[in-house]
């Protein structure tokens, strides 16, 4: 029954991350890089000084940072430990380049998101804001395109509630920890119905049930203020881990580029018989790039619009930073600790154990002290992706529902549940049904890009062009 159920989500992802999504996906972004004239690049520099300099004076719940944080905390998630591993299993170390190609013009897809979502989001007396892919169909698009609206928010929660936000998230956490203290299973317990598990399971299940109720109840400045201390802390942590790994074995990171490289266009010459093709590769590399950072997602806007600011290209570039960090640093930084360790050719490891093995052989450290330290990564990294994907489903409910306080409530509670039964799904299950629904999720989004792609390229002409003559008076007045 359960091979069954597998195998025809395996039909329903297949169908849905096809090659007519991933060209969407791709193309908007191409799309929109070159209307917006390389503005991932040129505006980097500017991007990244704006992302840790707040705002005065804007209307919003939170900070620019905050918002940024809480955006990162639903992306720096089990997809740059887990997803990444899954990726280039799946698809070869092949799967990475393509995972950078599609983040890289993502980054033009993440900033007109974020400046959509100021652009057209609604702030209330009470300084509740609510913006993304909802309100930029429907204020920016028009009333006629609601529905279009609906459908997103209706996927949206369905994302947070079955598949980013908290199965692939706690089966991460879970898997992650038993695989640390009781790898051999040796301490079970048998559960009616559902079958024998292990006993550090059913603690972390219990034990983060709880946590993550006790920081959603306070609402999105507690989301914020948890994140703004855990996302920044835990990354810089894993990206030095990273890069002890690869400065140890910096001998063998020349031929690691070059297979990832050789292995995007030719997967037989590097993997033989696994990768099978270049459009596996391709498959699997975009997905999980899109699954990691969310570019085109339309998730990340709605953290945008709760930031306190005035101007829209401000907050779209400090959006942008998001994916720049996410998938272009930390999940190349993994990619490459995979595919320089050999830990992708290891037979019997999936998931977190492919990400472990690389860290045990390719760190100069205790192999215990290694798997302590990714464990304690992806517990955090989870965890705060589980309370940011709250943020995004509730808001999304909050569209569909016409704002209702019960709906909203009652969903909490039914995603601290998902929570909680998280820990005794599949593995395989689990990322195909996340799978399914970001795809649901991207496709009115994208709809949305294509057909606002004017009103991005208008508004970043406009704010430069007043920003240049503002230097420029400046400039004479001294």
């Amino acid at each position: 029954m359960l091979e069954n159920i597998n195998n025809f989500l395996k039909i329903v992802d297949d169908m849905i991350w096809g090659v007519p999504l991933m060209v969407l996906i791709l193309s908007g972004g191409i799309f929109l890089t070159v209307r917006l004239g390389l503005l991932q690049i040129i505006r980097l520099p500017l991007a990244l000084k704006w992302m840790v300099k707040n705002e005065d004076g804007g209307e919003g719940e939170v900070t620019s940072f905050g918002a940024l944080c809480t955006a990162l905390s639903a992306t720096i998630g089990t997809g740059n430990i887990v997803g990444v591993a899954t990726a280039v299993c799946a698809g070869g170390p092949g799967a990475l380049f393509w995972m950078i190609v599609a983040a890289f013009f993502g980054m033009a897809t993440k900033y007109s998101e974020g400046l959509l979502a100021v652009k057209y989001r609604v702030v209330d007396k009470e300084n509740h804001s609510l913006g993304g892919p909802f309100y930029y169909i429907e204020r920016g698009m028009g009333q006629q395109w609601k529905w279009l609206a609906k459908i997103f928010a209706f996927f949206g929660m369905c994302v947070g509630l079955f598949g980013i936000g908290t199965f692939s998230q706690v089966n991460g956490i879970s898997s992650a920890v038993k695989n640390f203290f009781d790898p051999n299973s040796a301490h079970t317990v048998n559960i009616p119905g559902i079958g024998e598990y292990s006993l550090i399971v059913v603690f972390v299940s219990v034990v983060l049930a709880i946590c993550v109720a006790l920081v959603l109840i306070g609402g999105i400045k507690r989301i914020a203020s948890v994140s703004q201390v855990v996302v920044p802390f835990m990354a810089v942590i894993y990206i030095v881990f990273c890069l002890i790994l690869i400065i140890c074995n910096i001998g063998q990171v020349p031929m690691a580029i070059k297979t990832i490289v050789i292995a995007a266009f030719s997967p037989r010459a590097v993997a033989g018989g696994v990768a099978g093709s270049m459009l596996i590769a391709m498959q699997n590399g975009v997905a999980r790039g899109i699954f990691s950072n969310e570019a085109g997602l339309g998730s990340a806007p709605i953290a945008a619009a709760a930031a306190q600011t005035k101007e829209p290209v401000r907050q779209g570039l400090v959006s942008m930073t998001g994916t720049f960090i996410d998938t272009i640093c930390i999940c190349t930084m993994t990619g490459l600790s995979i595919v320089i360790t050999g830990a992708w050719r290891q037979e019997g490891l999936e998931g977190v154990e492919v990400t472990t093995y690389a860290f045990q052989h390719g760190l100069p450290f205790p192999g215990q002290v290694s798997a302590f330290m990714l464990m304690c990564c992806l517990v955090f990294f989870a965890f705060t992706t589980i309370l940011g994907w709250d943020y995004y489903s509730e808001r999304c409910l909050e569209y569909f529902s016409g704002g209702s306080k019960k709906l909203v409530m009652g969903y909490r509670w039914l995603y601290i549940l998902a929570v909680f039964i998280g820990p005794y799904m599949t593995v395989s299950a689990v990322w195909t049904i996340a799978d399914i629904f970001n795809g649901l999720m991207a496709l009115p989004n994208m709809i949305a890009l294509f057909a606002l792609g004017g009103i991005v390229v208008k508004e970043t002409k406009d704010f430069f062009e007043k920003n240049k003559h503002k230097k420029i008076n400046n400039h004479h007045k001294q």
